[in-house]
């Protein structure tokens, strides 16, 4: 009888504590804005983001009333068809602050992937060459040069009041931070090991980038991204409230702020009621954009 010795294969062993690491890894970056989210600021963050979206989403449910439809009974207290009272005009101030929402919400987020696709794009584009990458921080710097209202006043003197050119000064203000936030990460991590042993493996530089350096320069992406809406509330806000917004009748939270200052005093529920909803949704994003920062930095 041959006796046989048993050597075990200890390469089906070894290939899952190999992997281990970068499972883990892969799983902290994958639960990362959860754990982010699921703190308690994030939680409070989410509610009052969540809340206010969908109060303005079911505005026709929530109130019966036409936001357009103005009434004979001017700056009308609390009542009857009217739960929060009305404007100068007669018309409903629960159904222009819901449909208000329901702007500022559609605006900032149509204003703000635009600003990032753009930002993102051109970032990619100074990482092709170093001439391209002198051109795209000079766009940056140009385009930072002008101040928000000054850039505001320029684009509405051009193309007029409207939601159109509030997107666009929205867009246009994102750009260069989204673009030097996604280029810093990409000469940051281009030259990481990783990188270098993909490119050392025979990997083009196009794959280099896509498969390897976009996926871990992404994250800081969407904490801006977060960061970024408050910023267009107040932009829309701002920009209604001087007259160069969204053009009257249509609602929005910053148009009937505007309209109910001059009636401050005697009807301060007027101003009071926009306030508290632009309030609500800057903080809420605000505490999403932290808590989204402090999981990814983990």
């Amino acid at each position: 009888m041959t006796s046989e010795t048993f050597t075990p294969d200890m390469s089906a062993a070894a290939a899952p504590a190999r992997s281990t690491p970068g499972r883990i890894r892969a799983l902290r970056a994958r639960h990362a804005y959860l754990d982010g989210l699921l703190t308690p600021r994030g939680v409070i963050g989410l509610l009052l983001v969540g809340g206010i979206a969908l109060a303005g989403l079911l505005a026709p449910l929530l109130t019966g009333a036409d936001p357009l439809a103005q009434g004979p009974d001017a700056l009308a207290g609390p009542g009857g068809a009217h739960p929060l009272g009305t404007d100068d005009l007669g018309r409903d101030l629960l159904g222009r602050v819901l449909y208000g929402i329901r702007t500022d919400l559609l605006i900032a987020l149509a204003a703000v992937p635009l600003g990032a696709l753009g930002g993102c794009l051109l970032a990619l584009a100074a990482a092709s060459s170093r001439a391209a990458d002198v051109v795209v921080q000079r766009t940056f710097d140009l385009i930072l040069a002008f101040p928000g209202l000054i850039l505001a006043l320029a684009i509405t003197a051009i193309m007029g009041a409207g939601t159109a050119p509030v997107v666009i000064v929205i867009a246009l203000a994102e750009i260069p931070g989204f673009g030097r936030l996604l280029r810093s990460g990409i000469l940051v991590q281009r030259e990481r090991e990783y990188a270098i042993a993909a490119r050392v493996g025979g990997a083009s530089r196009l794959r280099v980038l896509v498969r390897h350096v976009l996926p871990n320069a992404a994250d800081p992406l969407v904490v801006q991204l977060a960061v970024s809406l408050p910023l267009a509330v107040f932009i829309e806000g701002g920009m209604s409230f001087l007259g160069v917004g969204v053009r009257p009748p249509d609602p929005s939270l910053g148009s009937i702020l505007s309209q109910a200052m001059p009636y401050l005093e005697q009807d301060p529920v007027q101003a009071a009621v926009p306030l508290v909803a632009v309030t609500g949704l800057v903080l809420g994003f605000t505490f999403v954009a932290e808590s989204l920062n402090r999981g990814i930095r983990r």
